[in-house]
């Protein structure tokens, strides 16, 4: 049979599954308001979908990687009046659970079956088809989604009831805040201290200090280029509120998380908001009036002081 997706949300990450969905054999047929978008689907081989209806016709899976709970909600209740019963949506955005829970019901009324399947990974990764799916919801929906995870993802765990992937994800994303700031911070106090980082990047990511974040992010810190984004810093925004609100409501203490905030609002304040969250390294190059910011040097490895 021939393998079919459907994809509502052509941005950095859904456009990014089409494309491992394609390689790995899909026919995928693609929407986003955003007519550059669909035309950059074209382009890379898949199919458009002139409207939300026509991606939900074209297929049994649907994915969808939005980037508000307003744009989740009027998915839902767009496909609940064209939808198929027995369809399943497989949703990967970073949203609030509350708004997810809605837009479950929405669709339940359908027959259609919502999965909160938030991805851990940047929009690079998942060209490569180097992301890791945290699924939830009905069990049996997700065995119906798994050939269509496996397209785009190297790795998914399901971790329970719908909501929990959601609940991962914001256990992961207070990780990555931390370790992005950590890796800037790091980089800079070589830079402070006359190291080459090109070369302190190379030798940390061989040691105990490494991170998966900064073996992504590091490289753009090094350039001091942050503009090829794999997740914009104003979409970010959005992500901490999550995570933060989600901690609150716990009464769980997160100082850390709180602690990265202050500089992602700074780097927002400098108009970095359409670049990678990598340029919180910007932020604290300023700081700490660092070396290279003075010169501007740059060689092949980068900038040095």
């Amino acid at each position: 049979m021939e393998k079919l997706a459907g994809i509502i949300g052509l941005g950095i990450m859904g456009s990014a599954m089409a494309e491992s969905l394609m390689r790995d054999g899909y026919r995928v047929a693609g929407y986003d308001l955003l007519a550059t978008r669909r035309q950059a689907h074209r382009r890379a081989g898949g199919v458009v979908a002139r409207t939300c209806r026509d991606a939900a016709k074209f297929a049994p899976v649907l994915i969808t990687s939005l980037p508000s709970s307003e744009a989740l909600l009027e998915t839902a209740t767009t496909l609940a009046g064209c939808g198929r019963s027995g369809q399943v949506v497989i949703e990967t955005s970073t949203l609030p659970i509350s708004a997810k829970q809605q837009a479950r019901k929405r669709l339940a009324r359908r027959g259609i079956t919502l999965l909160d399947c938030p991805l851990s990974g940047t929009g690079a990764q998942a060209r490569v088809k180097d992301v890791v799916v945290f699924a939830s919801g009905d069990r049996a929906a997700y065995r119906r989604a798994a050939p269509v995870l496996d397209g785009f993802a190297r790795a998914r765990h399901y971790v329970g009831a719908f909501g929990c992937g959601s609940k991962m994800k914001f256990v992961a994303n207070l990780l990555v805040a931390i370790h992005n700031v950590a890796a800037a911070e790091a980089l800079v106090l070589a830079m402070k201290a006359g190291l080459d980082p090109a070369m302190t990047l190379k030798v940390i990511c061989d040691g105990a200090g490494s991170s998966r974040i900064l073996q992504v992010r590091g490289p753009m810190m090094v350039a001091g280029d942050y503009s090829a984004a794999t997740m914009k810093m104003k979409v970010w925004q959005k992500d901490m509120a999550v995570i933060g609100e989600f901690a609150r409501d716990l009464a769980c203490p997160t100082p850390l998380f709180a602690a990265t905030a202050p500089l992602y609002n700074a780097a927002m304040a400098m108009g970095r908001g359409a670049e990678d969250t990598a340029s919180v390294c910007a932020v604290l190059e300023q700081m700490a009036n660092s070396p290279r910011r003075k010169t501007g040097i740059r060689s092949r490895r980068g900038l040095v002081p």
